[in-house]
């Protein structure tokens, strides 16, 4: 969903976040200098300074203040990030546009029956974790859909997501206004040729892990990891508004498309 709201008269108190980068730290003391610094619950908005896995962790710690995230790469990749520059900050962000992006909510068992729970913005993954594939049974708002996938794993992709892991694993690479997750597996020996499947927004996808004692599995959001699981349930979260604000242009929807061409 975007938004270009106006933000010319927003009073402009920012909240500076940075990873622990010398480059991103280096970048956060040159703009509070210059431009101040609020408390992240106190401010209109907030600059995130980093990569990818910055901008991740700062959508996540900040959800439940309803602030929109200005990123500004100071990582590798930034592909959720505007390009860096001190100068005309006021003006970018009274530009800017706001994509807004709801995350995936897990739950996941683990084989001593402690349940797990997690948003993952990116895409929830379930990996092998011993030498031998993995064994997965799939279903879908309750019915089953897959009753074995021998695999090196598999992954639920959110649109924003779905250039990440999801695209380096061969799944599709989804429009940020589409109402779809992309199911993908990883290194899939059987079915053989069996490469995942689109499903609508409001599915729940349950995985469960056949054979956990012999073949482990463990469950992934967004790199927060969990061991030795024996089911993983997943569905999307809309009460949850990932608020992210992009540069005219060079928005997510710009980014996806311009992915597939490169």
């Amino acid at each position: 969903m975007r938004s270009t709201g106006n933000r010319k008269n927003m009073t402009k108190r920012i909240a500076f976040l940075a990873s622990d980068a010398d480059v991103a730290q280096t970048a956060r003391s040159t703009l509070v200098d210059r431009y101040g610094n609020a408390a992240p619950r106190d401010a209109d908005v907030i600059v995130a300074l980093g990569g990818d896995g910055f901008m991740l962790r700062t959508l996540h710690n900040t959800q439940h203040l309803d602030v929109p995230v200005y990123g500004m790469n100071r990582g590798t990749i930034g592909f959720l990030m505007n390009e860096y520059d001190d100068a005309n900050l006021l003006d970018r962000l009274a530009a800017a546009e706001e994509e807004v992006i709801n995350p995936l909510a897990m739950r996941a068992m683990d084989q001593s029956g402690k349940l797990h729970e997690a948003l993952a913005i990116n895409e929830v993954s379930l990996l092998r974790a011993g030498p031998q594939a993995a064994r997965l049974r799939i279903s879908v708002d309750g019915r089953l859909r897959l009753a074995e996938l021998v695999c090196d794993g598999a992954l639920l992709s959110t649109p924003a997501g779905s250039t990440a892991y999801n695209y380096s694993a061969h799944g599709p690479i989804l429009p940020i206004g589409s109402d779809v997750l992309a199911l993908t597996a990883i290194a899939a020996f059987r079915p053989r040729r069996w490469r995942g499947a689109l499903l609508p927004k409001t599915a729940q996808v349950r995985f469960d892990v056949l054979e956990a004692d012999k073949r482990p599995v463990m469950a992934d959001a967004d790199s927060i990891s969990f061991p030795d699981i024996d089911w993983v349930e997943i569905r999307s979260e809309p009460k949850v508004r990932h608020r992210i604000l992009f540069d005219p242009g060079h928005g997510l929807e710009e980014r996806l498309i311009s992915e597939q061409f490169t």
